[in-house]
């Protein structure tokens, strides 16, 4: 275990040294973030303060329809920016110096594969959730696990529809293939890319506390700086993964790793 520790820490650093070279990859995230936030609000404000449901007998339908198409909108958006990420990091690894726009022409190259990946991996997402909601303490352990599954089967989706052309379907059998190649790399990654999230984890559990102890002004100064935390490590952790999966994607296919990690590693 200690050895995996460990190896999850080097495995860190280098992906966090390739960010260190392009640092303009947390443009990605942080564009996804915002986009999503604004289709949020575009959702929300209809449904509470126009009264877009009314009381007609179609408002449970049109609510399912409205949660499905959000779904699917805020997919698409991050499938597309997480597109321009990998594309950028397998320009590094191949020696280039990518820019934003190199990211953002590649994604828009392949906007009709992101669609339908987008598609796809929404009436999952929605079907997950919904069969969550519904089910008990062991149905939830269940679909839980059903859903970790999904996301490693599908992890290297998007660079195989970018780098191979491939449709979405047989993207996600090609993905699902290098998955029994990798499976061991995917996980330990996947674990190693986490550990971005033990400062803001620590301070929830400080938040915590002091929501115990009664000091108002301590608690609304952590729950501030909790937030600030959780949002800086979710832009790293999402570009740091973008920059793993490009990598894990080359070693798949290849047998080598990019020169930027090291290959014992």
């Amino acid at each position: 275990m200690a050895g995996t520790f460990g190896r999850s820490i080097e495995l860190l650093k280098d992906t966090w040294h390739v960010l260190m070279m392009d640092k303009e990859l947390l443009l990605f995230p942080v564009l996804s973030g915002i986009a999503i936030l604004a289709i949020l609000f575009t959702f929300i404000f209809p449904i509470l303060f126009l009264g877009i449901l009314g009381d007609t007998g179609a408002g449970p339908v049109l609510l399912f329809l409205l949660v499905f198409l959000f779904y699917f909108v805020s997919y698409a958006v991050a499938i597309f920016f997480n597109t321009g990420l990998i594309a950028c990091a397998a320009i590094r690894f191949s020696g280039g110096d990518p820019t934003v726009r190199d990211g953002l022409s590649a994604a828009l190259k392949h906007l009709d594969k992101i669609l339908a990946w987008a598609l796809i991996a929404a009436t999952v997402g929605l079907v997950l959730s919904s069969l969550s909601r519904k089910s008990g303490i062991a149905g939830k352990i269940v679909i839980s696990l059903v859903g970790i599954a999904w996301s490693l089967v599908t992890f290297l989706v998007i660079p195989v529809m970018i780098f191979e052309e491939k449709g979405v379907v047989d993207a996600i059998q090609e993905s699902g293939r290098l998955l029994k190649k990798t499976w061991g790399e995917n996980i330990v990654g996947n674990f190693s890319l986490g550990i971005i999230f033990i400062p803001a984890i620590v301070l929830m559990f400080l938040t915590m506390m002091a929501v115990i102890s009664g000091n108002i002004a301590l608690v609304i100064a952590l729950v501030a700086l909790t937030i600030l935390c959780f949002a800086i490590s979710g832009v790293l952790h999402a570009t740091l993964q973008g920059i793993f999966t490009a990598a894990l994607y080359q070693y798949a296919k290849t047998g080598q790793t990019p020169g930027q990690f090291h290959g014992d590693l």
